[in-house]
């Protein structure tokens, strides 16, 4: 764990977006963590099948919160809200955090460490013939994080487009939705503690973001233990296996964490890099 905070390197200290590294952590609003305290009710989870329920006008009844399903899985709901970000620095940060290990520790120094992408999805982000909102399609980051389910893990996040989500795409556009960022992942713990799952964790990932007065909104959703392979939806926990309550509950508190933080620097740092990736 003490290797994995290390310091940054001189050659990443000369860069000029080191200062977010060294910046005081923003945190989330108190009454926010507070509300990830208990499980929400099952029943009022979305279910994976129903996606494109996100395109509906206005909100679900929960918009925050976690639970462990009947079946095992984990669902989890965020709500995370970014006054002065655009879609196009949304789009431009996802984009940019993967091209080197030190832009993705700036976004939460207390549990990124570190990512890498193949030159050959490299490429693929560099592409000027690619728009911005698609540079992550079929792109996988291979990130080492810790999320709060039991420490650092490996997570191998496979970036998707929503036609290969299954979204209805006569649907997908404003302004019930601005962008998307979808991955099937698979985690797995450096070191687990006690009660932890000792395998390869599945799970469906999705922010699914839409423009509103002021800013921007992340409406995002986890299911833990699937995959969606072909816009079809996969449990692929072994049979029997039930996630432990902190698995979802780490993630929900880190993922208000991150993405407050996140939102606190995105409009400097967007301006500062003038929106260029390389």
């Amino acid at each position: 764990m003490d290797d994995l905070r290390k310091d940054l390197t001189p050659e990443e200290k000369a860069r000029p977006y080191s200062k977010y590294f060294y910046r005081k952590i923003v945190p989330p609003a108190p009454e926010r963590l507070a509300a990830m305290d208990k499980s929400m009710d099952p029943g009022q989870a979305l279910p994976i099948e129903r996606l494109n329920d996100l395109l509906n006008p206005g909100y679900h009844e929960i918009e925050s919160g976690w639970c462990v399903l009947p079946n095992g899985a984990g669902y989890i709901a965020n709500h995370n809200v970014m006054p002065g970000v655009t879609l196009e620095m949304a789009n431009w940060w996802m984009a940019w955090h993967g091209l080197e290990p030190m832009r993705y520790r700036i976004w939460y120094p207390p549990g990124h460490f570190g990512v890498t992408i193949s030159d050959k999805d490299r490429a693929k982000v560099l592409d000027p013939g690619r728009p911005l909102a698609q540079k992550n399609y079929g792109v996988t980051h291979f990130v080492i994080e810790d999320v709060g389910g039991g420490g650092p893990e490996k997570i191998a996040i496979s970036f998707m487009s929503p036609r290969d989500v299954g979204f209805d795409m006569s649907r997908f556009k404003s302004p019930e939705v601005g962008t998307l960022f979808a991955a099937n992942g698979v985690s797995q713990l450096i070191n687990p503690p006690p009660g932890a799952p000792n395998f390869k964790t599945p799970a469906f990932m999705m922010h699914f973001i839409r423009e509103i007065p002021g800013g921007i909104e992340y409406r995002t959703r986890f299911w833990m233990g699937y995959h969606i392979v072909n816009k079809i939806p996969y449990l692929l926990l072994p049979r029997g296996v039930k996630l432990p309550e902190f698995v979802p509950a780490g993630l929900a508190r880190h993922n208000i964490h991150e993405y407050t933080n996140l939102a606190s620097f995105l409009p400097d740092i967007y301006r500062e890099q003038k929106g260029i990736l390389a």
